[in-house]
């Protein structure tokens, strides 16, 4: 599966997708991008997975009909996020064309 990891998202994470190929969105000149444009910069690309920590992405744009899956991970702290990349891997793995999942990350 081809990731794509939203600017927010700490680079940490990609180590953890390590079964699957993983670029920033920095890497490809897209950290200008809105999330609109973003996403249709990754469908365009053919990107199957889009994770990101803008918990709003649902609310600020139109997913249907879009064939990229999306995993909102719930903070952009790594010190938080660390703890819980078996469950970021595994919503990735699960991701099917056009999902949406949010990994919930505990603030302890």
């Amino acid at each position: 599966m081809r990731i794509l990891l939203d600017n927010g998202t700490p680079r940490g994470v990609a180590p953890a997708l390590a079964d699957h190929e993983v670029e920033e969105a920095l890497s490809r000149g897209w950290d200008t991008l809105r999330n609109g444009e973003l996403l249709d910069a990754a469908e365009a690309a053919g990107f199957d997975v889009f994770v990101t920590t803008d918990r709003n992405i649902r609310h600020q744009q139109n997913l249907a009909g879009r064939k990229l899956a999306i995993v909102v991970i719930g903070a952009g702290r790594w010190r938080l996020i660390r703890k819980v990349l078996p469950a970021i891997a595994a919503a990735v793995t699960a991701a099917a064309p056009g999902s949406f999942a949010e990994v919930e990350i505990p603030l302890d």
